[in-house]
């Protein structure tokens, strides 16, 4: 069935939302969703995760506790607006130095644009690039983090094994993501919010209910918890955990270069 979860074999490489699309087809899509909504990001998430995507990026940066000296090098993947790595860089005391990426050129305008204004510019790197082909040298990282990116990357396998590859010995993978809610009742009020509510309110703030649609679709389609750690867990990652928040929402998944 095209609603299905995909498992840890894969399955997302060609799945735009619940529409299959011919190989090498899903990344030009996905970055049209992103261009259209790029000014509007945050108001997106808000709506998407009801307002919580900001608690479970704060207990995300939390978990990750970044060293508070210099020289603490973190790369954060299509996190072009930044969210992720600001809070990074100042809960490093400013030390830490974050490496933004991001396929999508009008989310990297966004991200620069607000670093400026928070006068973090000289902490911060902005790179246009691809999460399957990363532009760095082996173990050029200290940590890899990821936040409602992973699932909008085609061949997520092939982004696992890069961010195994540019990490450090003993750095940390953190991925956060929407996920399968296991608690009974909300998991129908979710999904009743999701694929009723949320296309609304996306065309209402931006004139366009499609990209909501697609992004809705897409976590429906995304790996379970389970699923995704054993894909990480493929890629080579040991200390393998995930912790569910609201109930299964969204998950944070944790792995290590040991």
């Amino acid at each position: 069935m095209p609603e299905s979860r995909t498992s840890a074999d894969g399955g997302m490489e060609t799945s735009y939302g619940f529409r299959e699309v011919p190989s090498g087809e899903k990344q030009g899509l996905v970055n049209d969703v992103f261009h259209k909504v790029a000014r509007r990001y945050d108001i997106m998430n808000d709506v998407m995760s009801m307002g919580m995507h900001r608690a479970w990026k704060d207990a995300m940066v939390a978990a990750l506790n970044p060293r508070k000296e210099p020289g603490y090098k973190v790369l954060d993947v299509a996190g072009g607006t930044g969210d992720i790595a600001f809070r990074i860089v100042e809960a490093s005391n400013r030390m830490a130095h974050a490496t933004v990426l991001d396929i999508n050129g009008s989310m990297l305008g966004v991200g620069s644009e607000r670093a400026e204004k928070k006068k973090l510019s000289d902490n911060l790197t902005f790179i246009e690039a691809n999460a399957e082909d990363l532009p760095f040298e082996a173990g050029s990282f200290d940590a890899y983090t990821i936040a409602f990116g992973i699932r909008n990357v085609p061949r997520i396998d092939v982004a696992l094994a890069e961010a195994f590859r540019v990490l450090k010995r003993g750095g940390r993978l953190l991925v956060l993501e929407f996920s399968e809610v296991d608690m009974p009742l909300l998991d129908k009020v979710y999904e009743a919010w999701s694929f009723n509510a949320i296309p609304r309110f996306g065309k209402a703030i931006t004139g366009d209910a499609e990209p909501y649609q697609y992004l809705v679709e897409s976590i429906r389609k995304f790996p379970n918890q389970e699923n995704f750690a054993e894909m990480i867990r493929k890629a080579g990652f040991s200390r393998v955990t995930y912790t569910s928040y609201t109930g299964g929402i969204a998950a944070l998944h944790s792995g290590w270069k040991l």
